[in-house]
């Protein structure tokens, strides 16, 4: 939470000095670039990607002898690292506040998740896990409907939503946990656009939260092992979540 208190931080910041001289007419920069019907740029940030995990709890597993195994395993993101993303955006003109956006990116990530065998902790007296690195590489294309204020001086605050689909790039058959191969978000956010002498600043901050069932049922069938199957089982739902900090430059 620590980081995610940093990124609401950060945006504040930026979004303070629009407030702070709203009471003075300045020289406008760049004053006819939102009348362009279609303009592009370029988009850098960072993120943080987090799930949401449904959690099996108490179960009898069939492994792949047929044999059958009592098995409790808890399993948790242990913390949040930050990951990068990248990409391009053109963005269309509806009218004077909405315009719509599209923005195809590379998101790079990682979750650490601890797996915590409680039945085998209980037996041997003491505590048994396992750790997983779930390294994630997602190829998306970001649709957004933007609503913007009326622009005052250099800076223009927004809102806005829209839909991610995305292709998962990245996926390792020895991972206990497994996601898709693709996936939808929904996302919602809120910016500032910043008019400088020479290019048009954006920083925004969105929350994006998947749509469906991201976890990969069919790799959890392969992994039948004593070993590896209380892990691989011991969740049969997740949700991906994102928090992102993106700065577009037009």
């Amino acid at each position: 939470m620590k980081n995610l208190r940093i990124y609401i931080y950060i945006i504040m910041c930026m979004l303070l000095p629009s407030a702070a001289v709203a009471q003075e007419r300045t020289v406008q920069n760049r004053p006819y670039t939102d009348l362009r019907p279609l303009h592009f740029g370029i988009v850098v940030g960072t993120n943080m990607m987090d799930m949401k995990m449904r959690q099996v709890g108490d179960q009898i597993l069939t492994l792949k002898d047929e044999t059958q195994m009592p098995s409790m395993v808890t399993v948790d993101q242990a913390n949040w690292d930050p990951g990068f993303n990248v990409g391009v955006t053109a963005e269309a003109r509806i009218n004077e506040f909405f315009a719509f956006r599209v923005a195809p990116q590379l998101y790079f990530g990682t979750r650490q998740l601890v797996f915590q065998n409680i039945r085998q902790s209980a037996e041997l007296g003491y505590k048994v896990e396992e750790r997983q690195s779930l390294k994630t590489v997602y190829v998306g294309a970001d649709c957004d409907i933007i609503f913007a204020s009326k622009r005052f001086n250099n800076h223009r605050p927004y809102v806005m939503a829209g839909l991610t689909p995305v292709l998962n790039l990245s996926s390792k058959k020895s991972d206990y946990v497994q996601l898709k191969n693709y996936d939808v978000f929904f996302s919602v956010g809120m910016g500032c656009d910043f008019y400088l002498p020479f290019f048009k600043l954006r920083p925004e901050l969105k929350f994006m939260i998947g749509l469906t069932n991201a976890l990969s049922t069919e790799h959890q069938k392969t992994m039948r092992e004593a070993e590896t199957m209380p892990y691989a089982a011991s969740v049969d739902r997740i949700k991906s979540k994102m928090f992102v900090l993106s700065f577009y430059f037009e």
